[in-house]
């Protein structure tokens, strides 16, 4: 039996299986981490997606899984996690990661950043430059900008001037913001925003400060009597992008970074349209769950802006490396 035919058609079909079986060899799939609720329409989590989306349209042999809602990683662990390389992206506030590098704390200080056309020139500027340095430094790179909006929450009554907090146990999102608050009087509760709801619930917290966004996917109206929104006054702005670790970022190859970057100008494109909006969205869903909304006057604000430069902004200047500057350029941002 003349085996020579079989052995040839055999060897064609491997040969032709070949680029198949190296263009799956090459796919790469990156692990996307993330703490705020997935498929609620939480624009964090929408920012990841889309990025997802549009990597595997590209077809360069990159898919991007999401683990939304604190699924695979921690919220506060999710830099580390980065750096070690048991996650690769994530839409993270920077805050979180100021016990790694302080200078971060300046991305949540309170009325560094006092409007969302604000926080575009701020992203433009030699201040975000300084951050975005210190970021890459620290083995991350940026993907895609994000500031949001935030707001103030009572569980029993509105906070308004900074004498309403004394006496109040309130969570904050960030330690600058905490050191307003405890500068107003307040006593300081932390935990991260997916265990807000269950704090205020049981009483272990009874206002609390974080992003319009978080506001409404975490239901936080079921627990709030008054809502301060951002309104034209907004003295809560956080830095919220989307990251990967450089490790990671070094893996893709050209046409793999060009279709993540790509997605990711989407992305950041997508939430600058969203983000006013999310403040408007607050306002609705607080004033239909039947929660007093109220805002900060220009005198109110004011007011909270000189606890904070006695505070925050003293603190940061004088404890974190090269703080006193970094508080300046932000502040020359006009």
């Amino acid at each position: 039996m003349n085996r020579r035919p079989l052995v040839k058609a055999l060897s064609g079909l491997l040969f032709a299986a070949l680029p198949l079986s190296a263009a799956v060899a090459q796919t790469i799939t990156l692990k996307a981490s993330h703490q705020f609720p997935g498929g609620k329409g939480d624009v964090r989590d929408e920012m990841v997606q889309m990025i997802a989306r549009e990597v595997a349209a590209a077809n360069v042999g990159l898919e991007i899984k999401v683990f939304p809602g604190s699924s695979l990683v921690k919220p506060k662990e999710q830099w580390k996690a980065m750096l070690t390389g048991q996650i690769d992206m994530t839409s993270f506030p920077l805050d979180y990661a100021a016990g790694f590098h302080p200078q971060f704390g300046a991305t949540l200080m309170p009325g560094l950043v006092k409007g969302h056309d604000h926080a575009k020139r701020i992203n433009a500027s030699p201040f975000m430059a300084d951050i975005k340095k210190i970021i890459e430094d620290g083995g991350v790179k940026v993907l895609a900008d994000a500031w949001l909006a935030g707001a103030f929450g009572g569980k029993d009554k509105c906070i308004k001037v900074p004498a309403d907090a004394a006496g109040l146990k309130v969570r904050s999102a960030g330690s600058t913001f905490a050191e307003m608050w405890a500068g107003a009087g307040a006593s300081i509760v932390s935990i991260p925003s997916n265990e807000v709801y269950n704090a205020l619930q049981q009483g272990v917290a009874q206002g609390t400060d974080t992003s319009s966004g978080s506001f409404v996917s975490f239901r936080l109206y079921e627990q709030i009597k008054c809502l301060t929104a951002p309104g034209d006054n907004a003295l809560w702005f956080m830095y919220e992008p989307v990251l990967i670790g450089k490790k990671s970022w070094d893996k893709l190859n050209a046409a793999q970074q060009k279709a993540l970057m790509d997605a990711s100008k989407k992305a950041e494109d997508y939430f600058a349209r969203e983000s006013k909006g999310l403040d408007d969205k607050l306002v609705d869903a607080f004033k239909k769950a039947g929660v007093q909304v109220v805002e900060l006057s220009d005198a109110e604000v004011q007011m909270w802006r000189d606890v904070a430069a006695k505070t925050s902004y003293k603190n940061f200047a004088d404890k974190v490396p090269g703080g006193k500057e970094l508080i300046e350029k932000a502040l020359a941002v006009k």
